[in-house]
């Protein structure tokens, strides 16, 4: 039996901001102060990088590309690092609107790694791996006229984004269709992924979706283990709670 009341620690997996991300309404201090104050320990930021929604403008020479895509991040963490709030950083990769959650290299890997613009899927997300980063299919069924096609890539995946509050939390106003968080989890159960939970939150109107844990984290190395370990930690999209297998267990006070 999970004791849920252990599982104090909630992280946002999932974020973007004003800054990086064309689709985001808040900037990442903003996103910050308002995760803080509703009981968040940290956040990873994920902005839509140049395959996707990106704020960024495309015709940068790469280095000013990136230096310009991490601002958000480092405005973030400074407000972060002052105020005993944890925040990392990720990005979310774009095919064609197949969208990757990548955790794990930093800015200043990524500047130095150019071959990542015109990269294919397999490419770069095994550039990522040669690194030790973790790559998760964000809302891997997801129908939107936006997403010309639902693509699978179990060999090149190490995650799924199985809980995603934007589908399935009643604050949300757009994507709602819980049967695409059930789909990600069977797939995840099905490749035996692990799975994560996010928000997918674009403003500082939180839905209070992410993972729970029983102990604080400080760093990547500490998610990493996690989720490549046995340990049970918890999923939630602000209303409803799952055991880290996507079985639902309760009802958010």
């Amino acid at each position: 039996m999970i004791d849920i009341s252990k599982y104090v620690y909630k992280y946002e997996t999932h974020l973007h901001t004003a800054e990086s991300s064309k689709c985001a309404r808040s900037s990442a201090v903003d996103m910050m102060k308002a995760l803080k104050e509703a009981g968040y320990a940290g956040t990873f930021i994920s902005d839509h990088a140049w395959g996707g929604n990106t704020a960024i403008d495309r015709s940068l020479p790469w280095r000013e590309w990136v230096e310009e895509f991490a601002k958000p991040y480092y405005e973030a963490k400074k407000w972060a690092d002052e105020n005993d709030f944890m925040v990392l950083f990720g990005y979310e990769a774009g095919f064609n609107a197949t969208e990757f959650l990548i955790y794990g290299v930093s800015p200043e890997w990524l500047r130095d790694h150019e071959e990542f613009h015109d990269a294919d899927i397999p490419k770069q997300l095994e550039l990522v791996h040669e690194v030790g980063g973790i790559v998760v299919h964000a809302h891997p069924y997801r129908v939107e006229p936006y997403i010309p096609e639902i693509r699978l890539l179990p060999d090149c995946v190490d995650g799924v984004e199985g809980v995603n509050a934007t589908h399935s939390s009643h604050l949300s106003k757009s994507h709602n269709e819980p049967s695409w968080n059930d789909e990600a989890i069977a797939y995840a159960t099905k490749h035996k992924k692990f799975m994560t939970a996010g928000s997918d939150v674009h403003s500082v109107n939180l839905f209070g979706g992410g993972i729970l844990t029983d102990e604080p984290m400080t760093c990547f190395e500490d998610f990493k283990n996690l989720w490549l370990s046995d340990k049970m930690y918890l999923l939630t999209d602000g209303d409803r709670i799952y055991d880290r297998y996507g079985n639902y267990l309760a009802d958010c006070d």
